[in-house]
Formats: C-alpha cells, structure tokens, sequence
C-alpha cells in the first residue's frame, strides 16, 4: 500500500463495509483483522443483550476508519 489516502486503503475500506477485518487483510494485517471478525460477530451475535450490540456497531466503524487511515509507515 502506498501510505494513508492511497488507492488501496479506500478499497480497503470499501470492503470492511461488506465485512468488518476483510480491509485488514487485504492490507495484510491478519491479526487485526480476526480481531476485528470476531469482536464484531461476537457483539452480533449478542445484539439481543444490547451492550455487545451497540460495540459491534462501533467495532464496525472503527474498522472502516481503522483502514482508511492506515499508514504502514507507521
């Protein structure tokens, strides 16, 4: 990837909007990416119970900016 703001970190992005962590591993982050898998789908599958909802749906924005702004400069 060429730094934050380049091509690849909007298609980055892009595709943690279908998935959270999928962004992370198209960067190559994998370890960031099962962390943001599963404490998303953990907090979905929990919805019911509310708190654990209300993280996922942070965890979920949180990986969209996590990869837009990624700098492997850093």
């Amino acid at each position: 990837m060429a730094g934050q703001g380049s091509g690849g970190n909007v298609l980055a992005a892009i595709c943690n909007v279908f998935f959270p962590g999928l962004g992370q591993l198209v960067q190559g982050r994998v370890l960031a990416a099962l962390i943001f898998a599963i404490v998303f789908v953990g907090g979905a599958a929990l919805w019911w119970l509310v708190v654990p909802g209300i993280i996922a749906a942070i965890v979920y924005v949180w990986a969209i900016i996590d990869a837009a702004k990624y700098d492997p400069n850093r």
